[in-house]
């Protein structure tokens, strides 16, 4: 009696026990092959070497004024000294400020990386979402991304499954 009563719970355990289903993804390899992401990367390294440019103009004229200073300093009195000093280090801090403004933590960079990648990023999780759910997936690695994934099958590598989804013809390989 008490073997049957252990088989049935072993039965019942095993038949509740179920594998979970998962894929991986290459959130990269997506990306890359969406046109409305390149235009993003696109635009935004246009912005971004043109706030460069700004700042790269704002200290050159620094170092002009700097060099102009060292030049003239044995002729200026102790308060022309001063005040030109004083300039070239408001430039200055202006021209760091500016750098921080644009390329800092939380700066303009960052807010129009926000404001053209993440729309497109929210794109492809929603995919992913939808095909986690329509194939039944209860996990998706993104291969990617920092989690290590040393080896993958490519028969688990559902990438072009959401490119597809997402209307892009997928490349005859990766």
């Amino acid at each position: 009696m008490k073997k049957i009563i252990v088989i049935a719970i072993l039965f019942i355990a095993s038949y509740q026990v179920q594998a979970q289903r998962y894929c991986v993804v290459d959130s990269k390899y997506i990306l890359e092959n969406l046109p409305e992401y390149k235009q993003a990367q696109t635009k935004l390294d246009e912005v971004s070497a043109q706030w460069q440019k700004d700042i790269d103009a704002k200290l050159l004229d620094v170092d002009r004024m700097y060099k102009s200073y060292q030049a003239e300093q044995v002729m200026l009195s102790d308060d022309m000294k001063k005040k030109r000093e004083d300039e070239i280090i408001k430039k200055e801090k202006e021209a760091k400020e500016l750098q921080k403004k644009r390329f800092g933590f939380e700066g303009d960079l960052f807010k129009r990386r926000q404001e053209l990648v993440k729309p497109v990023q929210d794109k492809v999780y929603n995919s992913i979402q939808k095909l986690a759910t329509s194939k039944g997936y209860d996990i998706i690695f993104d291969k990617s991304a920092d989690l290590s994934v040393f080896y993958s099958d490519n028969k688990i590598d559902k990438s072009d499954d959401v490119l597809k989804d997402l209307g892009v013809s997928v490349p005859k390989s990766k």
